[in-house]
């Protein structure tokens, strides 16, 4: 019968995807395609998943990317043969880096049809090479191999991504015919080998691994001066982690993708202050929370500190991936975030007040004196730029999602944004430019509430496409384009200057109302910073739909700006 390999294509694809359903996956992300009908067709009829759809596979990796960053869960992604899988690759990259689950389900022409001419077919063995966790190449399907293998091989696979996270790849070569209609009753003695494992509806096999015990918090640090340094973590996290600051009575200094602000704001800027570099640089012991720090400045005091001071460099995060850049002598701590500072509270209430505590509040006159002189400066009514945008940031409502993206901005906010416990997002793995459009209506569509995204010119450009998921959000959704002509991150770098703008900034001369008409999005271009204020909150709290709001500045005002703020803190 013709369409007995269609048929048992799709038992094939039903089985795994009702596997990675009872593991945990209940998002699907789809792209069209004719050799992943099994995968569609089977994703479709199963009630335990949710499809999402995207015309573009490379947004489409990005919008299951934001998915998983916001649920913590694993989400699929399927996709046809060829190009199509390669699209997946940015990321993948990403979720390499920052672990967020993705399965990739990647359908293939069968072995036969590869490396000969076949339409459509490239070689899709190892494709993603390192960046994924692990990869299973599945054989066409066929009754010489049993559901029970397809079932364990996916099982160990589903294990391996639960204990160390990242994207896993799953390649499905489907042999034609595709389509029929021919009903599944044809190989029920096949299937009968699964039945236990239908009618349970439990995943076939599972893995335990006994809870390590929580590393205990050494009383030898309430007698010592330390700094609490807090990284990419949740809101929830973040919090805790002043908890913890305000208990040992130590200075923190929170990353701005933590959502979480302190009275050592600012620390980015005035790091480059000989006096309060030198008081920093007192401490003993630097406690770091969540990876993937934003700050240049920190991450060179962090590593002079190590190098010529010999502090203790403690890290604790859940990933067993070295993160290090700079080489320290550093003591990882494996553990989840929140139960570790829980149980170091409670370990530090045996005592009434640290010896060292307040050490380096003198630090606080620092970051207010700043924070006054970057809103007086730099933020007036008149002229609205990208740092009066930052430093706007901290007025939305807390129930509101923030997305940032890479590049410029991303820095400015470390330098003037002090948060007052928000909910942020960021693609800091790899901090590509591609992509981000896509990452943050995956993270909306899960947490399903007023979002603000920041992003650069040359960024949204590069993820135009994606603006079509950003038709129907669930929420309203502010996306603000930070529209300087080009780079206007190689301002603050020392690349060449004749070559800058040719080379590095390539300016592009384009605005982006037409591009928001053409996705069906409202679209605003302020001119003042109330303006831009009242449009914010117009749209977020009494609007629908997604809102472009377009901030277009002069090349090389932000870099401008800073020195002369730096010039002012200097004085200090």
């Amino acid at each position: 019968m013709s369409g007995e390999q269609a048929t048992l294509n799709r038992i094939w694809a039903k089985t795994l995807l009702e596997e990675l359903a009872r593991s945990g996956v209940r998002d699907v992300c789809l792209a069209p395609g004719s050799r992943s009908t099994p995968l569609a067709l089977e994703a479709n009829a199963n009630p335990k998943l949710t499809l999402h759809t995207h015309f573009d596979e490379r947004g489409l990796g990005f919008l299951a990317l934001g998915l998983a960053k916001s649920a913590q869960q694993a989400v699929a992604v399927i996709v046809t043969s060829g190009t199509a899988v390669a699209n997946l690759l940015p990321a993948v990259a990403e979720s390499g880096l920052t672990r967020e689950k993705l399965v990739l389900l990647t359908s293939d022409r069968p072995v036969e049809l590869v490396g000969c001419g076949a339409n459509q077919a490239i070689n899709q063995t190892d494709i993603f090479s390192s960046h994924v966790t692990g990869a299973l190449f599945l054989p066409s399907p066929t009754t010489q191999v049993s559901l029970n293998w397809l079932l364990t091989s996916v099982d160990d696979l589903m294990h391996r991504q639960s204990r160390e996270g990242g994207a896993i790849h799953i390649n499905c070569p489907y042999p034609e015919p595709l389509y029929s209609r021919h009903e599944q009753e044809y190989f029920s003695d096949y299937v009968k080998a699964v039945e236990r494992w239908q009618q349970s509806g439990a995943a076939y096999s599972c893995q335990q691994i006994a809870a390590a015990k929580a590393p205990q918090w050494s009383s030898d640090y309430v007698h010592r001066r330390g700094v609490i340094v807090v990284g990419s973590v949740t809101l929830t996290q973040g919090i805790q982690a002043c908890e913890l600051a305000k208990k040992l009575g130590w200075p923190i200094l929170c990353d701005p993708q933590s959502g979480v602000g302190s009275e050592w704001g600012h620390f980015d800027l005035w790091l480059q202050h000989a006096h309060a570099r030198q008081q920093l640089s007192e401490a003993e012991v630097v406690l770091q929370l969540g990876s993937r720090i934003v700050s240049k400045r920190l991450t060179h005091w962090l590593a002079e500190q190590m190098t010529q001071r010999h502090c203790e460099y403690i890290y604790v995060a859940p990933e067993l991936e070295r993160n290090n850049p700079s080489h320290l002598a550093q003591a990882h701590i494996v553990a989840n975030i929140e139960p570790w500072i829980k149980q170091a509270i409670l370990a530090l209430s045996r005592y009434e007040k640290p010896a060292q505590q307040g050490w380096a509040d003198e630090l606080k006159s620092f970051s207010h004196d700043i924070g006054h002189m970057a809103r007086l400066s730099l933020c007036t009514e008149r002229e609205l730029s990208e740092i009066a945008v930052a430093l706007k940031a901290t007025e939305l409502e807390k129930d509101t999602l923030v997305f940032v993206g890479n590049s410029l901005f991303v820095r400015l906010l470390d330098m003037f944004t002090v948060w007052p416990g928000m909910s942020v997002y960021s693609n800091r793995g790899a901090s590509g430019i591609d992509g981000l459009i896509a990452t943050a209506a995956g993270v909306q569509r899960h947490q399903k509430q007023p979002m603000v995204m920041f992003v650069g010119d040359t960024s949204l450009l590069y993820d135009l496409n994606s603006l079509a998921l950003m038709r129907h959000p669930p929420q309203p959704v502010v996306v603000v384009v930070l529209n300087n002509d080009g780079g206007a991150i190689f301002d603050l770098l020392p690349v060449p200057d004749e070559q800058r703008q040719a080379l590095y900034q390539m300016p592009h001369g384009m605005t982006f109302e037409h591009a928001a008409q053409q996705f069906g999005l409202a679209y605003c271009r302020p001119e003042t910073v109330s303006h831009y204020q009242s449009a914010v909150d117009r749209h977020l709290y009494h609007g629908e739909g997604t809102l472009l709001l377009e901030v277009v500045t002069p090349p090389q005002q932000a870099a401008q700006q800073i020195h002369q703020l730096m010039s002012q803190i200097d004085a200090l």
